[in-house]
């Protein structure tokens, strides 16, 4: 009868053989999940070195400074945020696409790039990464590629100023967020200051609680709608400090689930009036129709035109809620 001794093997030894192949498997697999060792991935000097000794890093969207804002506020406004979150001690991330490069962590320079390139700078979402890469295209990221790359990068927390979601007339248009999905299944935590107002805040919770995203409210029972601090909605949770949402988050982390939302009101001093807010949101969205604007041309237009309806009091409430969310995020890395 043949037996293992007979090839040359005892049973231990083939055992060990077992063994040693699993754990060199088990290494392979670690070595391609680690977020250093992607080949399209840069990280900046400063988040690296602060990663690789446990300090809090906070990761920041780009479409904001293309996108979001005019030139040169969308500068000032990026650098003064990244300031923001250097004074609560951690160290900011902005994430772009540069040269077909992803990158987590953005020099002033990079960051000017993006300002004076405005709308000439694609606007990257997930399906849009492979292709900017291959090109060595440029690309600003949205909330749903910050999110991607941050957690490439090992990245924990992200600040921005308001998720997208749910378009209002989205039962025929089907014209839903990609941040939502992302938000699903990528263990990121998003610190906003609510859905964008233009949305459908009612069905952007429902299909959270459909892709079991929990909505926690910073200090608050109610979701707050970006420019206000209200919106008749409430939210899952409420979580009164930092380290309460650190301590949940690691937890999330732990059970091995997707994103959480922490929803963040904008300060009541820089608040908008309801009723100015709601009937600029209603003129955009008429003329986003009459003029056709559709996809991911909305948002930019709807931010724009409302800020001109305003009379720039939109954009300004814009800024302070993005420096109110960068704080709080700094504060929460700093617990995680």
């Amino acid at each position: 009868m043949e037996t293992q001794e007979s090839h040359g093997l005892s049973f231990l030894e083939s055992m060990n053989q077992d063994k040693i192949r699993h754990d060199m498997l088990e290494a392979g697999s670690q070595e391609r999940l680690s977020p250093t060792l992607n080949p399209h991935l840069d990280i900046a000097p400063e988040v690296s070195a602060a990663l690789a000794a446990g300090r809090p890093v906070v990761a920041l969207e780009s479409t904001i400074i293309s996108h979001g804002m005019p030139y040169p506020q969308n500068v000032e406004t990026a650098l003064r945020v990244e300031a923001a979150i250097r004074e609560c001690g951690a160290v900011p991330a902005t994430i772009a696409i540069l040269g077909g490069r992803l990158k987590a962590g953005l020099s002033a320079d990079e960051i000017e790039h993006l300002g004076r390139s405005g709308r000439a700078v694609a606007k990257a979402s997930r399906r849009d990464l492979a292709l900017l890469v291959a090109r060595k295209a440029d690309g600003a990221c949205t909330v749903t590629t910050t999110m991607f790359i941050a957690h490439l990068a090992g990245i924990k927390v992200f600040a921005t100023g308001g998720i997208g979601g749910v378009h209002r007339g989205a039962t025929e248009s089907f014209d839903i967020s990609a941040d939502l999905e992302e938000l699903s299944r990528t263990p990121v935590m998003v610190i906003c200051a609510g859905p964008k107002a233009i949305l459908d805040l009612g069905l952007t919770l429902e299909y959270l609680e459909t892709k079991g995203v929990p909505v926690v409210g910073y200090g608050t029972d109610e979701l707050p709608a970006f420019y206000t601090r209200r919106s008749g909605f409430a939210v899952d949770y409420r979580v009164d400090t930092p380290e309460e949402l650190a301590a949940a988050f690691r937890t999330q982390l732990e059970l091995g689930l997707g994103g959480m939302l922490v929803t963040n009101p904008i300060p009541e001093m820089y608040a908008m009036d309801p009723a100015i807010i709601d009937k600029a949101i209603a003129q955009a969205l008429t003329e986003a129709s009459a003029q056709g604007i559709h996809g991911k041309e909305v948002t930019p237009f709807l931010l724009a035109r409302i800020s001109q309806l305003t009379g720039g009091d939109s954009l300004a409430s814009n800024i302070q809620l993005v420096l109110n969310n960068a704080r709080l995020a700094a504060r929460t890395a700093a617990c995680l």
